[in-house]
């Protein structure tokens, strides 16, 4: 009994496995262009190679590399939702910068993870865009990255990021907190909304009100300019070139971003155990987003507090005598900045930070 040979089965290529090779060499002449508008001193080769060679400043007598790396979080799925692609890389670059410069850092370069299932080119080169645009504010260079194309990991038209800075500070200069006392002034610096952080009950803030996120692109609730979409989509504040310029100027005893945790779970990262941040909570003007978040969320404002920035996007510490100086040149800098509390000793089982 004779058996039919079967047909050989067609040729497989990576293309039919859902990687586009193509795909990706063209976003990558997309990039090129956005990477080189980030160039700074230091950089010795930057996007193509296996590795990016950086030389640190000579101008550092005893340099100290610091490193941050964060992502967007489920910001992304209001981005997906709204078609928003060119601001969330300024999200990314800001999460990691703002962490390093609480040391006195100074941003020297920034790498990113782009992750997806399917590689969207232009979605892809929005996104970088928004990251070399988070770059040239925070004065790094944008000098490597990954794109990872993966098949059945992510569902079409989504993604996820992941961004690495490294900074460096004189040895010297390294600021810890440990000089903070009773007595010192609080200067809050207003963010842009709330920047990258909650967003998990941003979303569902939402969909109470309004029943899908797409109906964030609604006209602005609270009566403000632009859209709703505009105030939960705006970008994460970067506050680098300002506070370097303040460091350089005065002393600065500590410096807190004010990211996931809120205000009162981030002030107590750069406190002594003896001292106690007291924020006076009328010393500045929350932003309608938050008002509106909290009023149709139901949101006690401790929960607030320990969840979004509510309109402080960095506090820094200085001795009062210097505190209206600071904020004289944090405000020539383009910052809206004002004393929004001080340090007292802390009694005994007391919270750290308490927002009267």
């Amino acid at each position: 009994m004779s058996s039919t040979p079967s047909k050989p089965a067609a040729p497989l290529t990576y293309k039919d496995a859902g990687v586009d090779i193509d795909a990706g060499d063209a976003l990558v002449e997309r990039i090129k262009p956005l990477a080189r508008r980030t160039m700074r001193e230091g950089v010795l080769a930057g996007i193509g190679g296996f590795g990016a060679l950086f030389e640190v400043p000579k101008r550092y007598r005893e340099p100290v590399l610091v490193s941050g790396t964060d992502g967007v979080g489920t910001k992304l799925r209001l981005a997906f939702a709204l078609d928003r692609h060119d601001t969330v890389g300024i999200d990314l670059v800001a999460m990691s910068v703002n962490d390093i410069l609480v040391q006195g850092a100074e941003p020297l370069f920034f790498l990113d993870y782009f992750a997806c299932g399917r590689l969207d080119v232009d979605t892809a080169a929005r996104v970088v865009g928004g990251i070399a645009t988070g770059c040239e504010q925070a004065g790094c260079a944008l000098i490597g990255g990954e794109t990872a194309e993966m098949p059945d990991m992510y569902p079409d038209g989504e993604y996820d990021l992941a961004g690495f800075a490294v900074g460096c500070v004189e040895k010297s200069a390294a600021i810890d907190g440990r000089s903070i006392g009773p007595g010192d002034a609080i200067i809050g610096l207003a963010s842009s909304g709330p920047h990258s952080n909650g967003y998990s009950l941003v979303r569902r803030v939402i969909q109470r009100a309004h029943g899908s996120l797409e109906s964030a692109a609604m006209d602005a609730p609270f009566g403000a300019s632009g859209t709703f979409a505009d105030a939960v989509m705006a970008p994460t504040r970067i506050y680098v070139k300002p506070v370097l310029g303040l460091i350089g100027a005065l002393p600065v005893k500590g410096i807190a971003h004010i990211t996931g945790g809120g205000l009162v779970e981030n002030v107590p990262r750069v406190l002594p155990d003896a001292c106690q941040a007291v924020l006076e909570r009328s010393a500045w003007t929350m932003p309608p987003v938050f008002d509106w978040l909290q009023r149709e969320g139901g949101i006690a404002d401790a929960e607030m507090h320990r969840v979004f920035n509510c309109g402080i996007g960095m506090v820094i510490v200085v001795d009062a005598a210097l505190a209206d100086d600071a904020i004289a040149r944090l405000r020539a800098a383009g910052e809206t900045a004002a004393r929004i509390g001080g340090i007292v000793a802390r009694p005994a089982g007391a919270a750290a930070t308490v927002v009267v």
